[in-house]
């Protein structure tokens, strides 16, 4: 009896072993058939289409080729944001000349100031303080910038308040209207300058390029005269249309570090060890810190996309607007406290004879609040900026 129940159990161990046996073989059978169609390139049609496509364009955009060690990279980015007497002198000189160019509507003075604008380098350091989760560089670098902007920010108010020219030029309220194409150039550049800033080779005549298309010190200069001119509105608009290019340039930036695989900062107590704890919190406060900061940008746009709408808004409008009185209307409304409305047009007047009647060019403004005479003044220059040839300018409260 025990015999016949040792020759079944054995008897089902056979079984068993044979069915792993068959289990496996078919298998190794189907990873043979999957690997001879891949060498051959037996694959549906549009699979190996895809392949090819996606193969491509990871080999084509491989942002990974030609990168810097890292050490290297840190270096760069932490060194741009070091303040010291140097550094400081050439942005006094900077913003000087941006202010000239500002009060004078000189191109080739604004771009020259953007050329040797330091500021860049502090707007990094905060990108790539945000990738790594460095607590200590992100407070540095910050604080490096406000003292830059304060250093900017009395420089051209003492410019303007000194100046006799000075007065609102086309440059100046370009300067102060954020738009969503300012936006997207900080995005742009910002990308730009993160990836030149990482590469083997010297980032210095990208970084330039960077500087000038992003436009970071012509707001501050347009903040300043807001401030000579006690328009407070002005000076809120311009520093808004700076924020946008540093909050969005480091965003831009910060998104290159990652798709670089920067490494995050696991010392968290400074201690010089790295523990698994202290890994394993770096990593969930970092993907807790990115998405605090990809919503907190979203927010801060928001005021400049609607500004953008508005102003797409009255482009589309099928009324005439030979005038410009839409952009006009713009820019009024940062420089006009309790603005309105705006309108501009030729108006029938009696001859002095009063034997004909003459046309003039009248722009009217309309606000709720009675306006200084700087405001008017202001105004009115903003106003003869867009409309050449303009008779008079009407304020009316209403």
């Amino acid at each position: 009896m025990a015999d016949q129940r040792s020759s079944q159990h054995n008897n089902r161990r056979e079984d068993h072993h044979g069915e792993r046996a068959g289990r496996s073989a078919a298998i190794d059978l189907q990873k043979y058939i999957d690997r001879h169609r891949r060498r051959h390139g037996e694959r549906p049609a549009l699979q190996r289409i895809w392949r090819s496509v996606a193969t491509f364009f990871k080999h084509t955009f491989n942002i990974r080729e030609g990168r810097a060690p890292y050490h290297v990279i840190r270096k760069r980015f932490v060194n741009g944001a070091r303040l010291n007497g140097n550094h400081l002198c050439i942005l006094i000189v900077a913003m000087v000349i941006a202010c000239i160019g500002l009060d004078t509507n000189s191109d080739i003075a604004i771009v020259g100031a953007m050329l040797i604008c330091p500021l860049m380098g502090s707007v990094l350091a905060i990108a790539y303080a945000a990738a790594t989760l460095d607590r200590t560089l992100a407070r540095d670098a910050a604080a490096g910038l406000i003292v830059q902007m304060v250093f900017c920010l009395i420089t051209s108010t003492l410019y303007f308040n000194l100046s006799p020219v000075a007065g609102m030029t086309q440059a100046m309220a370009d300067n102060s209207s954020p738009t969503v194409w300012d936006l997207i150039l900080a995005l742009v550049g910002g990308f730009a300058g993160g990836l030149g800033n990482s590469r083997d080779q010297e980032p210095a005549t990208l970084i330039s390029g960077v500087a000038v298309a992003t436009a970071l010190m012509p707001p501050l200069c347009a903040a300043g005269y807001g401030i000579a001119a006690m328009n407070l509105g002005l000076s809120l608009s311009a520093l808004y249309e700076f924020g946008i290019n540093v909050v969005f340039i480091a965003l831009s930036a910060m998104l290159v570090l990652l798709l670089l695989g920067t490494p995050l900062k696991r010392d968290l107590n400074d201690d010089g060890v790295v523990t698994a704890q202290e890994d394993a919190d770096a990593r969930s406060r970092a993907h807790t810190v990115r998405w605090r900061i990809l919503i907190g940008t979203a927010i801060f746009a928001i005021p400049c996309i609607i500004l953008t709408s508005n102003m797409v808004r009255a482009a589309d409008d099928p009324t005439p607007d030979s005038y410009g009185a839409a952009e006009t209307a713009r820019e009024l409304a940062v420089v006009c406290p309790g603005f309105k409305e705006y309108t501009v047009g030729l108006q029938a007047e009696p001859a002095s004879d009063g034997s004909s009647m003459d046309e003039e060019l009248v722009a009217r403004v309309f606000t709720d609040e009675e306006l200084d005479s700087e405001d008017r003044t202001m105004a009115e220059e903003l106003i003869r900026l867009d409309v050449k040839n303009l008779d008079r300018v009407e304020f009316r409260v209403e």
